[in-house]
């Protein structure tokens, strides 16, 4: 699968796109649409800026990546909406997050309703809830359970 347009688009809303790097709320040096590798093989840092089309870049050909990692975990069916969630979930968490995660344990298990009550967890960084964390996985949780 692919994500979708809404998907982007729940992933655009939640990240915003900052063309000048910035440390997240984790300390984590970000830009563009929530980026935090290498551009162009350099590392995200002080003083970095790109362009618009650079930021859209960096999302969609990151995208790829999750989007076969999701496809590779999850061994039970999913439906579009339930896969951009995933996605959207992965892309901000990191994969080796998702990868351990118990939203991935019961969704594996056939356990839908559990799955979605698990992304309600992931709201915090460094132990403190975050309101913006909190409106998006309240929006991955609904989005997956439609």
């Amino acid at each position: 699968m692919v994500i979708s347009d809404r998907g982007i688009s729940l992933i655009k809303m939640f990240e915003g796109c900052r063309l000048d790097a910035y440390q997240d709320y984790g300390g984590i040096w970000t830009i563009g649409y929530g980026w935090t590798q290498s551009v162009d093989g350099v590392p995200v840092g002080r003083g970095m800026r790109i362009d618009r089309d650079k930021a859209e870049e960096l999302l969609r050909g990151g995208l790829v990546n999750y989007e076969r990692e999701v496809t590779r975990l999850v061994t039970v069916s999913i439906n579009q909406n339930q896969f951009d969630a995933l996605t959207s979930f992965s892309y901000n968490v990191g994969i080796d997050a998702f990868r351990k995660s118990t939203l991935l344990e019961k969704l594996n298990a056939g356990d839908y309703w559990g799955a979605a009550e698990q992304f309600l967890n992931w709201n915090k960084v460094k132990g403190v809830p975050l309101p913006g964390l909190t409106r998006r996985r309240k929006a991955e949780s609904e989005l997956f359970q439609s």
